[in-house]
């Protein structure tokens, strides 16, 4: 899979992170804007979702098996967005946890998802 991809995926999910994280210290809600960064992580996922579906369509192979690369593609791909929809529910500063706490997820997910691809496609 993309490395680069990948890596640049989990650093954007941490600052998205950071950034909600500290809405949470000054007691905001998710605002306008961290929905904007939301998109700019979703969009950077949406391409890895890309990305890893074209690799598998060229009959390259995950180290730890297709189905479960292709499940952590979903979720990764999923967990910014789930986040931010749960964040419009909670208009407190505990919405803003909750993206927050979506980008660390997709954070992990992207450690896990280098593990599972392994270096099959190196």
């Amino acid at each position: 899979m993309l490395d680069a991809l990948t890596a640049a995926l989990g650093v954007a999910a941490l600052a998205l992170a950071a950034w909600c994280g500290h809405a949470v210290w000054r007691d905001q809600p998710t605002k306008d804007w961290h929905f904007i960064g939301m998109a700019v992580v979703t969009l950077l996922a949406l391409a890895q979702l890309v990305v890893g579906v074209v690799q598998l369509a060229r009959g390259e192979k995950p180290e730890q098996g297709t189905v479960l690369f292709v499940a952590y593609l979903l979720g990764a791909f999923a967990a910014v967005p789930a986040a931010g929809l749960l964040s419009l529910t909670e208009r407190t500063k505990w919405g803003s946890v909750t993206v927050a706490a979506g980008a660390v997820v997709l954070a992990v997910l992207e450690v896990r998802l280098y593990d599972i691809w392994g270096s099959a496609g190196a």
